[in-house]
């Protein structure tokens, strides 16, 4: 069994939050952005985008079984996919991308929903760090015993 299989977990896990805390920040950046893509003779507005995850690897059981042991496995980013959630409708005749009823198309972007990610994002790479720290402290213990 390799010794390092809880680093490795939580090294990828620790990436795979990261990554998504970079997309949480994108979003919120972009929360007001109205011409962040062209396409089709017009500007579209921003549209949020979502990190989705999947386990570094999928197989049979047996297989699953054996990487275990051999210390193979973590967490991955699978794709980062666009919400397809419409986008607000803003009543404001005077801003330039106003359309001939006066509505403004705004990202649907909704700023609670990111931070709230944010803060999960950011306590599942806290746990991470602090496995870590754990599985660091085991091997200075293990060492300490073998040394006496």
């Amino acid at each position: 069994m390799n010794l390092n299989f809880g680093f490795d977990i939580s090294a990828s896990a620790l990436t795979a939050q990261r990554l998504r805390m970079d997309v949480i920040s994108s979003n919120i950046a972009n929360a007001e952005t109205t011409r962040a893509t062209y396409a089709n003779g017009t500007y579209e507005p921003y549209k949020r985008k979502m990190v989705v995850f999947e386990p570094a690897s999928r197989q049979s059981f047996s297989s699953m079984l054996d990487k275990q042991l051999n210390g193979i496995g973590g967490l991955k980013v699978a794709k980062i996919e666009e919400d397809q959630e419409p986008f607000k409708l803003v009543y404001n005749p005077s801003h330039p991308d106003a359309d001939a009823s006066g509505y403004v198309r705004m990202p649907n972007v909704d700023i609670t929903k990111e931070m709230v990610d944010m803060i999960s994002a950011s306590r599942s790479y806290e746990a991470n760090v602090t496995a870590i720290n754990a599985s660091k402290a085991m091997f200075v213990k293990a060492l300490e015993i073998g040394s006496k």
